[in-house]
């Protein structure tokens, strides 16, 4: 062990494969370490810094950088396989010297999906990404790839999204409603981060053990612009790293059996506003997907301001996607069970995958990657006279860029160098939309630690 130059603990050594990594032919070991050199070491570098603080209670994607400056990895090739080098790595993901075996899963995962990513899905050719078709084709392929989509596995999969930034009582409640869910057989995805993402994972794992429940699922879902400002919590036992929001968020939608929401700021309504722009559309109106709203008592104003929020923008006919339950895990859990059984007999009658929600029906418009430039967000068609799926696609964009000024770094740089973004629409969505960004503000849902300054501007 030694120390860096800012004064922390670091370990040097040598890691070898965990997982799916463990046997590959030689042309496999030569392409994971093409795909981990060049323009993409910055980017494993990155990744792989974030698993090894996991834990961190900061949402600097920049703070590890600063404080492990000397850190690197290098994807080494050997006959039985290949090896990591991890050079001035955080002593933290160590015990007496070896690495803790949780650590090294996510590390290896890290390697795997950018490496697959990169030759795979990026540089081969196989997919036309210019299609809807395409998109969901690369999507699967990456999920197939992570070994997360198990045949012949009953629907169970409830997906929790929510604010990495909350209070006590509403983390404490997310334990609660993750324990209810746990004692009736349910696993768990979330983004992988802090707060309403580690909550339920954690109430879950109890009620699990409880139940004497093995081979438990604790699935994160991340993107690489994301996972250095929400490093994996450490229950996570299954990682995937997409390559960017759109295709994370399509593959929420697709793994998932039903959705539960908790208190959160700009990303939550993002996936809330991504998900409800889906169900609207036609094409899905007889889909079953269970969606549910929930949050202790202190949080009955949040939702009621975004029950507003919802049917000012996206009209009456959103609210019937979903349901809010105010401080009643149980009732929760029950609902969410009764809403899996109904996404079950739904696939038996269609026919469709139980691992993969192929009858979905995402539009084009919500998987086309977006990235939030400044002239990106001042285009963003915020209007009443819009189909309403088409407006909840330019929605969902106009908080991604909120959540990319707020904790990714190239949305940082860009803020830095130009100033706040600024987001223009109908007066009375721009009036809302300013009262429910302000609303997050006061209630510290933007950033875990320090002053928020923000990134935007909303422009009637």
């Amino acid at each position: 062990m030694t120390v860096n130059r800012s004064g922390l603990p670091t370990v040097s050594t040598r890691v070898y494969p965990r997982g799916g990594l463990t046997v590959l032919s030689r042309h496999e070991v030569a392409r994971l370490r093409d795909a981990s050199t060049g323009g993409r070491h910055e980017l494993l570098r990155r990744c792989a810094l974030a698993v090894l603080t996991s834990g961190s209670q900061s949402d600097d994607p920049r703070a590890a950088q600063e404080l492990y400056p000397d850190f690197d990895i290098e994807v080494q090739q050997q006959e039985r396989g290949i090896k990591l080098m991890l050079e001035n790595a955080p002593a933290m993901a160590f015990v007496d010297g070896r690495i803790i075996e949780g650590v090294a899963e996510l590390l290896f995962a890290v390697v795997r999906d950018i490496a697959y990513t990169a030759t795979e899905i990026e540089d081969s050719g196989r997919f036309d990404l210019q299609t809807s078709e395409g998109l969901t084709s690369a999507v699967f392929e990456i999920l197939r790839n992570a070994h997360l989509l198990i045949a012949n596995a009953d629907p169970n999969l409830v997906v929790c999204w929510g604010g990495h930034s909350i209070g006590r009582e509403e983390y404490e409640y997310t334990k609660a409603v993750g324990y209810q869910l746990g004692l009736r057989g349910l696993d768990i995805g979330t983004g992988c981060g802090p707060g309403a993402m580690k909550g339920p994972m954690k109430g879950a794992n109890i009620a699990h053990a409880k139940q004497r429940r093995t081979h438990n699922r604790y699935i994160g879902i991340t993107e690489p612009g994301i996972i250095a400002a929400e490093s994996p919590n450490p229950i996570v036992n299954e990682l995937v790293i997409l390559p960017d929001i759109e295709k994370r968020l399509e593959a929420f939608v697709r793994l998932g059996h039903g959705i539960i929401v908790f208190p959160g700021g700009v990303g939550t309504a993002e996936e809330i506003l991504y998900l409800l722009g889906i169900l609207l559309h036609p094409a899905n109106a007889e889909l079953p997907f269970p969606l549910v709203f929930t949050g202790p008592r202190s949080a009955a104003g949040y939702f009621e301001q975004i029950d507003r929020f919802l049917r000012l923008t996206l009209g009456e006919a959103a609210t019937s996607r979903y349901r809010i339950i105010i401080e009643d895990a149980a009732e929760v859990a029950r609902e969410m069970l009764q809403g899996v059984r109904r996404v079950r007999q739904h696939r038996l009658e269609t026919q469709d995958a139980f691992f993969f929600n192929w009858t979905l029906h995402i539009p084009f418009e919500f998987q086309q990657p977006f990235v939030p430039t400044h002239e990106a967000m001042r285009g963003l068609d915020l209007h009443r006279d819009r189909p309403v799926h088409l407006l909840a696609a330019d929605l969902r964009r106009a908080f991604s860029g909120i959540v990319a000024g707020n904790v990714k770094e190239d949305g940082m740089r860009r803020i830095e160098a130009h100033g706040p973004f600024e987001i223009h629409g109908d007066p009375e969505f721009m009036q809302h939309l300013d009262a429910l960004l302000r609303a997050f503000v006061e209630q510290r849902r933007m950033k875990i630690a320090g002053d928020y300054k923000p990134c935007y501007r909303v422009v009637a």
